[in-house]
């Protein structure tokens, strides 16, 4: 993997969001759900799709607290618009677990 700088690092704009909306995506090629995230009053609701149906069930989703990159440009995905990256880490199953603040922090609020 090529090294970044720092000045690179802080390009990437990842927040902390409360997913307060969780469905199922029949439409996407692998299995998945679509989240709508609340990052708070200055960057509002997003929506993203995301790979998580091995470890989650919609039901779970909702309330969770995620990390998330939240300037990448809006991908087509199917019929859905992703706005947002959610971030994971790979199981030892080979199935994404969600990274989030283990403390209640205000969404929006920046990674450092």
């Amino acid at each position: 993997m090529d090294e970044i700088t720092f000045d690179d690092f802080l390009k990437v704009d990842i927040r902390v969001g409360s997913i307060i909306k969780a469905e199922t995506f029949p439409q996407a090629r692998k299995p998945a759900y679509k989240l709508w995230i609340d990052f708070g009053p200055s960057i509002g609701t997003k929506k993203t799709s995301a790979q998580i149906t091995d470890n989650y069930l919609p039901t779970e989703l909702v309330g969770r607290q995620v990390m998330a990159v939240v300037n990448f440009p809006p991908r087509q995905i199917g019929p859905f618009m992703s706005e947002v990256l959610t971030l994971g880490v790979t199981d030892n199953k080979g199935a994404v677990t969600l990274l989030g603040p283990d403390k209640k922090i205000p969404n929006g609020g920046r990674m450092h």
